[in-house]
């Protein structure tokens, strides 16, 4: 990188951490640190919403797919969209329901006033570690793009430390005011660069159209180009986390009102899909015509076999942004990143001390020493984090498997306890134990599944057969 594109990149990172600072300076106490004060208007909590899901790690995601398969990629964020306005419509009006008699800081909290304490306390054990996952993800992320920014100046595991130290010091400083705000000036100046920025000049530079049909086969351009089970893997593990995920949670929690909430995800829903999902799969479509035209010889890599597919993306903007323009964007992408990186541990800090610590430690009457106990837990959970992400190689596999492990587990309760009377807490603690095992089990023995499935399909049917089937026996009992 040119020196003007390093100044760029410097002064932006040191304005959000700036951000973070003022925060810390501000924040009074949990409501401030973990809610934002319940008063945030649907603006900021939408463009906040799809910072975090989309965010940097499904944006390389989405560089990566589109570099392997083209516009069909695309589909993934479709069932964003999906997820989004169903749980406005389903879920959103019980949430600020409830609210109007009950404090809520978590999702295991709205899940344990249905069912019971060990619910709350079993939902929150999956959601930490669920969303802990999910943190590493984002700063794996940021390591894969800062190493292929730099390179050869920087190694994967360098980067991870100097991402992961950012996000973890920024996260513990500001809260989820921090977050939020600086999601949406973030997220404005990351759609507007791709906008009027990347796309346009990585389309000139590989050649518009014609350059691009000369190297690229017709499969590339068709929304076809999939199988039924990718599309199956990807709702059922992407459309229910928007009913059982702690960052969601936080920002019904921080919204206004019902009506507040409910804009802000329908707006969020339409950023997903068709904004990023195709801005995204295209530049990594681009990328892919680039290393076939030599492109990225200039830096060692001959072919597409070569590199990573989520290289492909971060290494196409190195190559044919100009001078302080490929400092603003590399900025843009890695904010976008510590959004989603800071929002997920933020949700896996508020699960450990609220849902697991809280169990056998009394809560600090002084609210200073709540959030002083709260910001040093970030910071523990956040190097454990950084360790993970050391040993994973695919950020999009992480996510996902982050994703499964929630979902699987939590997923069915939470359907349970809006469309079912009198719902058991036996049964929701049941189902989520055997959904949440089954999917890590199946993931961590690599098991060669039928027709090529999600591990996720296994443990929410198991989940959901487990559920009917103990509420079923409890009932009869009680007859």
């Amino acid at each position: 990188m040119h020196f003007l594109d390093i100044l760029v990149f410097t002064l932006y990172m040191m304005g959000v951490i700036g951000i973070g600072i003022y925060f810390l300076i501000r924040n009074k106490g949990v409501d401030d640190f973990y809610v934002g004060g319940r008063r945030i208007g649907s603006v900021h909590i939408g463009l906040s919403v799809v910072a975090t899901d989309v965010g940097g790690g499904f944006s390389i995601g989405l560089g990566g797919l589109g570099f392997v398969m083209g516009l069909a990629g695309s589909w993934m964020l479709f069932t964003g969209l999906v997820g989004a306005w169903l749980s406005a419509v389903l879920l959103i009006p019980h949430v600020k329901k409830l609210e109007r008699t009950r404090t809520f800081y978590t999702f295991p909290q709205f899940l344990g006033s249905f069912y019971s304490p060990n619910v709350a306390f079993l939902a929150g054990v999956i959601s930490a570690i669920g969303y802990l996952g999910f943190t590493s993800s984002q700063i794996l992320a940021g390591a894969i793009l800062a190493e292929a920014t730099f390179t050869p100046l920087l190694e994967r595991q360098t980067a991870l430390i100097i991402m992961g130290v950012i996000v973890i010091v920024y996260t513990a400083m500001g809260g989820i005011k921090a977050v939020i705000y600086t999601d949406t000036i973030q997220w404005i100046i990351l759609m507007t660069g791709l906008i009027f920025i990347g796309i346009p000049i990585a389309f000139y530079s590989v050649g518009g159209m014609s350059g691009i049909r000369e190297v690229l086969p017709p499969e590339f351009f068709s929304l076809a180009n999939i199988s039924w089970q990718q599309i199956v893997n990807w709702a059922v593990t992407i459309i229910p986390i928007w009913f059982v995920g702690m960052t969601l949670y936080q920002r019904i929690y921080a919204s206004r009102s019902r009506k507040q909430a409910q804009k802000a995800w329908y707006i969020a829903g339409l950023f997903e899909w068709p904004v990023m999902a195709f801005m995204g799969v295209l530049l990594g479509l681009f990328a892919r015509v680039a290393i076939a035209q030599g492109m990225f010889e200039y830096i060692g890599f001959d072919s597409a076999a070569d590199i990573d597919s989520e290289q492909g993306l971060p290494l196409l903007l190195r190559t044919v942004l100009p001078v302080g323009l490929m400092g603003l964007m590399m900025a843009a992408y890695f904010s976008a990143i510590m959004s989603t990186a800071d929002s997920c541990l933020m949700a896996s800090s508020g699960n450990f001390m609220t849902d697991i610590l809280t169990k056998w430690f009394s809560v600090p009457n002084s609210k200073r020493l709540f959030l002083l106990v709260s910001q040093t837990l970030t910071l523990l959970l956040g190097t454990i984090a950084l360790l993970l992400a050391s040993v994973m190689p695919s950020v999009l596999e992480l996510m996902l498997h982050s994703y499964a492990f929630m979902v699987s587990g939590l997923f069915v309760p939470v359907i349970g306890a809006l469309f079912m009377r009198n719902a058991s807490p036996v049964a929701a603690f049941w189902s989520m134990l055997l959904g949440g095992g089954t999917t890590i089990t199946l993931i961590i023995g690599e098991w060669a599944l039928p027709l090529g499935l999600d591990p996720n399909i296994f443990g929410i049917s198991l989940s959901f057969m487990s559920f009917i089937f103990i509420n079923f026996i409890i009932q009869l009992k009680a007859k």
